[in-house]
């Protein structure tokens, strides 16, 4: 299934790896994503820190731009119910992940497939979003990977992560 069927299909749609050879993920992270209980108590904390909140974050979802990749924070609760956990608390849901983001919506399930032929465990399928199309694995110790293809991460010419972009940015050139 291309892209743009899954990107069109209702959020909920399940994706299986399309018979194409399971895909290797590029060798980088480009998000560390923590549930917190308080999305802004957590950004301030970061803030006062000295960081500087990414322009294009939004009250449910706060980005700080690490360089190529970013640490994110989302509401625990929100992050659980995402990942199919049925509660945030009590459950062993530590509240992070980390995060690959694929260069196609075709690529999710591939990825998962590979993880699980590595010796991971699907946690969720590949998944229309809201945002596009994820799903969960965990590796052999239990932490948690999401894979991810939303339209709107915008990558330099080597895959890495453009939070915000400026004039200067490749792609605006």
């Amino acid at each position: 299934m291309e892209d743009k069927e899954m990107l069109s299909a209702p959020v909920g749609s399940e994706f299986e790896s399309s018979g194409n050879e399971p895909t290797r993920p590029s060798q980088r992270l480009h998000l560390i994503l923590l549930g917190v209980e308080n999305v802004q108590r957590s950004a301030q904390f970061y803030e006062e820190l000295g960081w500087k909140r990414a322009e294009s974050s939004d009250e449910g979802f706060v980005k700080f731009d690490l360089g190529g990749y970013a640490l994110a924070l989302i509401s625990r609760e929100d992050f659980a119910k995402d990942s199919l956990y049925s509660s945030s608390v009590g459950t062993g849901f530590s509240g992070v992940g980390l995060i690959y983001l694929a260069r196609s919506a075709e690529e999710v399930p591939r990825i998962l497939a590979k993880a699980v032929d590595a010796g991971g465990v699907l946690v969720k399928s590949a998944t229309r979003t809201h945002w596009g199309v994820a799903g969960y694995f965990k590796d052999p110790d239990g932490h948690l990977f999401e894979v991810d293809y939303e339209e709107t991460w915008i990558f330099d010419e080597g895959h890495r992560l453009v939070v915000d972009p400026t004039e200067d940015s490749p792609e605006n050139k």
